[in-house]
């Protein structure tokens, strides 16, 4: 796995170290449980140990890493707890994002949710994870932008990054793509024909699902631990 920074000259290295080991955690490339050793990191993102043990200490507060006793920080494991107070909230924000932009949808609207639709299908096609999760978080956020609502918008981008984990697991598993592709046309067909009821008993169904499916493989995945 490489580990690439983005290097800005507005941005303390600790910050930008933070960012490039952020985006490695939540994308999944780094396990969950695993362990983070400063001088490693420190070699393959060419920096000192310093901005790496900041970073560090960042993603402890974020969540994302902890601090267990003689072995040091390791990446945060994904809990039934954590997950399902997670998707509570995202359940809330995606069913009124849906009731919205059923009642406001436009022309354009239409052109862009069958097209986020689509690359999703493509995604799903290629069979590469991150381009799934990402056309993925993409239909979702066009759904949210049709509700025309910016304070919406803004609020699901936002707590959108925090359950992008439990998006890598859930995709993880290919035997539910079929099951996605299925859920994503009918949500579309839904909203394209301004059926709130419908579209927000699919989007339901569509976010419980996966919360049950990530508790049944965290069960899993502690009980061969």
């Amino acid at each position: 796995m490489e580990l690439k920074l983005n290097m800005d000259e507005y941005l303390p290295l600790r910050e930008v170290v933070f960012e490039a080991l952020r985006d490695a955690i939540v994308h999944g490339e780094f396990e969950p449980g695993e362990r983070l050793l400063e001088v490693a990191l420190a070699k393959r993102l060419g920096v000192s140990r310093t901005p790496v043990r900041e970073a560090i200490r960042m993603l402890e507060l974020e969540g994302l890493v902890v601090m267990v006793p003689r072995k040091g920080a390791e990446v945060a494991r994904i809990t039934e707890k954590d997950l399902r107070d997670a998707l509570e909230i995202r359940l809330s924000l995606e069913e009124l994002a849906v009731e919205l932009a059923c009642k406001r949808i436009d022309e354009d609207g239409r052109l862009r949710l069958r097209e986020a639709c689509e690359n999703f299908r493509e995604a799903v096609r290629s069979g590469r994870v991150p381009d799934i999760v990402d056309t993925d978080v993409a239909f979702h956020e066009t759904i949210c932008e049709l509700s025309n609502n910016p304070r919406l918008v803004s609020l699901t981008k936002n707590f959108g990054e925090q359950v992008y984990r439990y998006r890598v697991e859930y995709v993880r598993d290919t035997g539910y793509h079929g099951k996605l592709l299925r859920e994503h046309d009918e949500i579309t067909e839904a909203i394209l024909l301004g059926d709130v009821e419908k579209a927000k008993a699919v989007m339901h169904q569509h976010i419980y699902d996966q919360e049950q499916i990530v508790i049944q493989n965290i069960k899993q995945k502690q009980d061969t631990v």
